[in-house]
């Protein structure tokens, strides 16, 4: 049976300790103590304290676990294709022990008393805390303000109304100046609605090849544009998601220049994969934003170099089976991105983009700081949640065998490298891996 409680002391040695403030990574040891960091000191110190455990790492990196800012959840509503457990198990299993979670459920996270719910939710599993997003807008539909002061007090982060962007101009500006007054962050969708609407891949030869419905790459350029001149009209502090192409990077740099508070995110599949993927109808890759093109793939990666982008969420998004197994233009947008998240944000250290320290701020205190969390840092005073990790073992991604309920990912049968080791939430081993 499981261990109910961490250990009184727990201590890990033989580690390379990712200090995320610092950006280095460095041996040494790390103590927790009643499931809380208590201190770092050098390798070969004396051991535990009396009545504690030792890990022994063998070399693995030792790293906040993993802050994932853009998490749907089936639960409430579409349980067939994820609960709150199952998302939680390939939380662990994927390093990932804080997540934000969209609120385009059913009902959507309109209601106080459901931001309340989720949260004790993630806290009942022991493996994820759960930090619900609140729907921006009732019911998420774009129309009328839902009640953000309640939302916030009841513990929203921040507002979005996830896979939907705000298409109303007017009521965008008096979204983000409410949210201003409140000091709240707008979370936004970056595609302008009426180009997207009905499409499903990035507008090109290949799209026209294959007979599909095409979205204007152009329509995240145009949402940023206008977005960014809302958000200097009304001071408010708005995030960019999943942002997927070179232009809409090249305006969110320039905001940046210009001191807005402005920031964003991207996915996996925006720097790992492009358009190439749906060739043979691949629904795994139907994507929402779609896939792009060569070029869009290396300006993202450029930006998570730069610091254009702040920080790199899985976008998971899981689907049944039966919602894939549809002719591609029919098939639901989405993939799943919890268990690959490290493994293909790895990539870019081995191709040379980034470093292996800027990788893993940007899956750690990139995203707890964007919206004020009191994760991803290895401070004393924080609660013990861990991933344990060797960066250079290698394993391949099998659809059908990831942990969790949703298997839709648009990474199967890819072999990657970043094998999580194990997981610790509040000091206690909620995940184990096998090693290589």
């Amino acid at each position: 049976m499981s261990p109910t409680a961490p250990p009184a002391a727990l201590v890990f040695e033989n580690v390379r300790l990712f200090d995320p403030e610092a950006q280095t990574i460095a041996p040494g040891r790390l103590l927790l103590r009643d499931g809380r960091i208590a201190g770092r000191d050098t390798p070969g110190a004396e051991g535990a304290p009396e009545g504690g455990v030792t890990v022994d790492g063998g070399g693995a990196i030792l790293s906040p676990g993993f802050v994932d800012m853009r998490v749907a959840i089936g639960e409430p509503g579409f349980e067939y294709r994820e609960t709150i457990a199952s998302c939680a198990r390939a939380a662990a299993a994927g390093g990932v022990t804080t997540i934000g979670v969209l609120p385009n459920s059913r009902p959507a996270i309109d209601d106080p008393s459901l931001v309340r719910l989720l949260r004790s939710r993630g806290e009942e599993t022991g493996l994820v805390t759960i930090l619900p997003y609140g729907a921006l807008t009732k019911g998420c539909d774009g129309e009328e303000m839902a009640e953000l002061a309640m939302l916030r007090e009841a513990g929203a982060i921040a507002f979005t109304d996830g896979t939907r962007a705000i298409a109303d101009t007017k009521r965008m500006r008096q979204l983000l100046a409410y949210a201003r007054g409140i000091g709240a962050i707008v979370v936004q969708h970056p595609e302008d609605p009426s180009l997207a609407r009905g499409g499903c891949a990035t507008a090109g030869p290949l799209a026209t090849t294959l007979g599909l419905p095409q979205i204007p790459a152009a329509a995240e350029a145009i949402l940023i544009a206008r977005d960014i001149r809302l958000a200097e009209m009304t001071g408010a502090r708005l995030h960019f998601s999943h942002v997927s192409t070179g232009e809409g990077l090249d305006l969110i740099r320039a905001a940046k220049m210009r001191g807005l508070a402005i920031t964003c995110d991207t996915a996996p599949p925006y720097f790992a994969l492009n358009e190439e993927e749906i060739r043979d109808y691949r629904t795994y890759a139907k994507l929402s934003p779609p896939l792009r093109c060569e070029a869009d793939r290396l300006a993202v990666c450029a930006a998570l170099a730069d610091g254009t982008i702040d920080a790199i969420a899985s976008d998971h998004t899981p689907w049944d089976a039966d919602d894939k197994r549809l002719p591609f233009a029919q098939a639901a947008a989405g993939g799943t991105g919890l268990v690959t998240l490290l493994g293909v944000t790895l990539e870019r250290v081995t191709a040379g983009d980034i470093t292996l320290e800027r990788a893993l701020h940007l899956l750690t205190a990139g995203p707890a700081h964007l919206f004020g969390v009191a994760a991803g840092s290895l401070a004393q005073g924080q609660p013990g949640d861990l991933c344990l990790f060797d960066p250079e073992a290698e394993w391949t991604v099998h659809a059908r065998e990831l942990p969790g309920r949703a298997q839709n990912t648009p990474f199967d049968r890819r072999t990657l490298r970043g094998r999580v080791l194990g997981t610790w939430k509040a000091g206690l081993r909620v995940f184990e891996g096998a090693a290589s």
